[in-house]
């Protein structure tokens, strides 16, 4: 196999590298309460091409949560793809994203379980944008039945390192 050098966008992953906090606001439904938890994140490369997210945490009613993210860039498809799994649910998610035009916001498009709970799908989009000063945000949306996103989740990241 050839090797390939690493274009920008894994430069742009590598940027994510490194030990980090969250506060995490979460909302699962228009009828339920808000809800406010912190977690630890560890984001380290795996070569010049992927990372890999671990995150630990606690639930909104105290259980503890692991969650686990592989993201890379595949320059044959110009597009980064990548995985999800979380201890919460026996799903695994699979992630296609792009970078938008200011290379700041990186919009993982995925399809999943709908908060309806009726057994159909939705479009989901996690969306991770890097600021000038090295921290980051993370934000949870799903489309609705009419058409619009609805953000269920929003995360505050700072470097522990």
């Amino acid at each position: 196999m050839e090797s390939i050098p690493p274009r920008d966008e894994h430069r742009w992953l590598q940027r994510l590298v490194g030990d980090w906090t969250a506060e995490t606001t979460c909302s699962m439904g228009p009828d339920l309460p808000v809800s406010v938890n912190k977690s630890r994140e560890t984001v380290r490369a795996v070569g010049d091409y992927w990372v890999v997210i671990d995150t630990e945490g606690e639930m909104p009613d105290g259980a503890p949560f692991s969650m686990r993210v592989q993201l890379g860039y595949d320059p044959e498809l110009g597009r980064f793809r990548g995985t999800w799994i979380g201890s919460m649910m026996p799903m695994l998610w699979v992630y296609d994203g792009e970078l938008n035009e200011t290379r700041t916001v990186l919009t993982l498009k995925a399809r999943g379980p709908s908060f309806a709970g009726d057994g159909s799908v939705a479009d989901y989009e996690d969306i991770i944008e890097l600021t000038q000063s090295g921290e980051r945000s993370f934000r949870s949306r799903v489309m609705m039945p009419d058409g619009t996103w609805n953000e269920f989740m929003r995360a505050t990241y700072q470097r522990r390192d």
